[in-house]
């Protein structure tokens, strides 16, 4: 499969914004997981994975070193590449394939076992109903499409609007419209969890977990 870095950030508002986000954001620490990631997917059979927004790469990594083979996809050019890298010194190469896509305008190509979107919030314009209902069109039958979005703003987040409205699982499944038929509901609530910031803040949030899983093509 191998480990690529592709393309340069476009010049649009959106892709300067997360550049600058990653070009900032180095750490001495390793990108973690998602938890709700790990527990919903520990005890699933290994296969293909395509991770949308994959960010500083935690989950993409994670996959890998469990066997999976991801794509890995991001509009940051600096978050790609910073992943690619990172990948490369785990030995993991092979395992990831990580990509510069903007996700407004593009969806990747093919057919995979697992369509992971932690979080995929944007201060920007970005068709989601759009993406989610095309990531599902993405799955194999039996692969499962795993969104966790947030249910609560953190003290550390980037969108602090006291009148955002955070979508509950029920209404993402529904803005999807999928077809009952092809498509299973297997998890939609909205744990809560106790967790820190990047500075070290501490603070319980929600999150919400929509998990669907494809039945037939």
């Amino acid at each position: 499969m191998g480990t690529q870095s592709a393309g340069t950030a476009p010049d649009s508002e959106a892709a300067r914004f997360w550049e600058d986000h990653y070009r900032t954001r180095r750490s001495s620490r390793p990108a973690r997981v998602n938890p709700l990631l790990a527990e919903i997917t520990a005890p699933l059979p290994p296969g293909t994975a395509l991770d949308l927004g994959c960010g500083a790469g935690g989950d993409a990594l994670w996959l890998a070193g469990r066997g999976w083979r991801v794509t890995a996809v991001d509009i940051s050019a600096n978050a790609v590449r910073r992943l690619a890298e990172t990948a490369r010194g785990l030995d993991l190469g092979e395992q990831v394939s990580a990509h510069r896509v903007d996700l407004a305008e593009e969806f990747p190509a093919g057919l995979f076992d697992l369509v992971s979107a932690q979080y995929l919030h944007t201060p920007f314009a970005l068709p989601r109903p759009a993406v989610l209902r095309a990531a599902a069109h993405a799955l194999h039958p039996g692969g499962r499409l795993v969104v966790v979005d947030h249910g609560s703003t953190a003290p550390w987040s980037w969108n602090q609007d006291p009148d955002v409205h955070h979508p509950t699982p029920d209404e993402v499944f529904a803005e999807l419209a999928l077809d009952p038929a092809r498509w299973l509901l297997e998890r939609a609530d909205m744990p809560r969890r106790r967790t820190r910031g990047p500075d070290g803040q501490a603070a319980t949030v929600i999150d919400n977990v929509l998990v669907v899983r494809r039945t037939a093509t």
